[in-house]
């Protein structure tokens, strides 16, 4: 059905904005968002006398390498899930075992959006460096927000497609 594949494709495509402008957020305000990442590995604002206080990582240079990382993890989504979208834009029309073998970017960058989201953020973050304690600097409530969404949205794309 026509209309399901232009439903995955403009969702596949919609995840690549979003990542984009996260992208784009995190290169032009680096300062900003660099702030949560320093505090997330500091842990310099969860709770006072927690026990997981030494998993802090202090080191200014780690600090960027692993904002770095992140930035360029989200650029990578961006650019799988765009060029998913075009190649799946491209197969349409065409036979249903096309569109389906043209998934295989958009599930990439999907994939890696919610790994980064998931993993990165809710697990690493969240969890290991204990950001859901910090008043000011939990990105968990939002990385869940992402994850459950671009999952959905891979839900949906890898569903296979019948002519």
């Amino acid at each position: 059905m026509t209309v399901v594949r232009i439903s995955k494709t403009v969702m596949v495509a919609a995840i690549g904005l979003f990542a984009s402008l996260v992208a784009f957020g995190n290169i032009t305000d680096y300062g900003t968002n660099f702030a949560f990442v320093q505090h997330v590995l500091s842990m310099d604002t969860v709770f006072p006398g927690t026990s997981i206080g030494y998993r802090a990582v202090t080191n200014p240079s780690l600090h960027h390498a692993a904002y770095m990382t992140i930035i360029a993890a989200e650029a990578i989504v961006a650019g799988l899930c765009w060029f998913g979208a075009a190649r799946m834009f491209r197969q349409i029309g065409m036979s249903a075992a096309a569109f389906n073998r043209s998934k295989g970017a958009a599930v990439a960058g999907l994939t890696l959006g919610f790994l980064i989201w998931q993993v990165g953020f809710m697990s690493i973050g969240g969890e290991w460096f204990g950001m859901w304690m910090s008043q000011q600097w939990n990105g968990v409530p939002s990385a869940f927000r992402f994850a459950v969404t671009i999952m959905a949205v891979l839900i949906y794309v890898v569903m296979p497609d019948g002519d």
